[in-house]
């Protein structure tokens, strides 16, 4: 049987994702990313499921500056919709709030509630975690903002359902696994996950990144941080439309090669059908035009 690691507790938006994705699987609970990402490096289980950017607050900190550490592999990605309940202990009313926990994020994503409650908010690690503090409490003062199988899981009363900002609210995941092998190019779309850093040269970014537009290659994503101290030159996490062994992509590959001092390989994987809703900013007009 195939065991799934995510930051998370049972009933939290990761472990959605990951019933999702493998419904059959054995789940590994895990405090943090980085303890998730290390249960795959040492075995302890065979994939690891991994928010990385959320429609409304953003990318997911930390978690691009350890993916390219992880030395674990991209292998496929899956967009989940995130929505959130308001919940109490069992009899509890609207009224009896006073403090709201959740998430940082789940806070950001549900302001409206928030400002029309006038409530004070407490930070948890997770927002399952956030209704098992709850429920551990049994105080009716207290609330969580959650997904709705948190209020399950904790034997919660919802005060409140769908209570998220943005109704098209989206997180995107990775799973990642220890096999680093390529799929074939078939023609399906395929996104592309890499991190390089530049030469310590004028222009170098420029010139590195130049090579996907002169190959017209579409670049998604681009994220930049520091690694160590000093004034080193930034790395990047990029994603990309495209196949390494697509001729096109193979030309901007190897011009970005020639300007970095590093080009690591992430991982290839199949695009998510998200990417092609109508309306969609995911894919750009050739890589549509592919799969047609």
């Amino acid at each position: 049987m195939t065991t799934v690691a995510y930051q998370g507790e049972h009933g939290s938006n990761s472990a959605a994702a990951t019933d999702e994705l493998f419904p059959a699987a054995a789940q590994l609970p895990c405090t943090g990313f980085e303890q998730a990402l290390d249960a795959v490096t040492l075995g302890t289980a065979d994939v690891a499921v991994i928010p990385v950017d959320n429609s409304a607050a953003g990318r997911v900190a930390d978690v691009h500056h350890l993916l390219p550490e992880s030395g674990l592999f991209v292998t496929g990605e899956h967009f989940h919709a995130i929505h959130f309940d308001l919940m109490g202990v069992p009899g509890a009313t609207l009224d009896d709030v006073r403090i709201v926990r959740s998430h940082v994020h789940a806070l950001g994503q549900c302001r409206k509630l928030l400002r029309e409650g006038g409530w004070r908010t407490r930070v948890s690690d997770d927002t399952a975690g956030a209704a098992r503090e709850v429920a551990e409490l049994g105080d009716p003062r207290h609330a969580a903002l959650a997904p709705p199988g948190a209020a399950r899981h904790h034997g919660l009363q919802v005060l409140r359902a769908g209570v998220e900002d943005d109704p098209d609210n989206t997180t995107r995941f990775v799973v990642l696994s220890r096999d680093r092998s390529v799929p074939p190019a078939t023609g399906e779309p395929t996104m592309t996950s890499l991190f390089f850093a530049v030469r310590n040269i004028p222009s170098a970014l420029y010139k590195a990144l130049g090579g996907f537009a002169s190959s017209a290659v579409n670049l998604t994503k681009i994220e930049s941080y520091q690694m160590g101290a000093g004034l080193n030159p930034s790395c990047f996490y990029v994603e990309i439309e495209g196949h390494p062994d697509q001729p096109h992509v193979a030309l901007a590959l190897q011009e970005l090669r020639f300007f970095s001092s590093e080009v690591r390989l992430l991982g290839v994987y199949p695009a998510h059908p998200h990417r092609f809703r109508t309306g969609s900013t995911g894919l750009s007009r050739a890589m549509i035009a592919t799969r047609q």
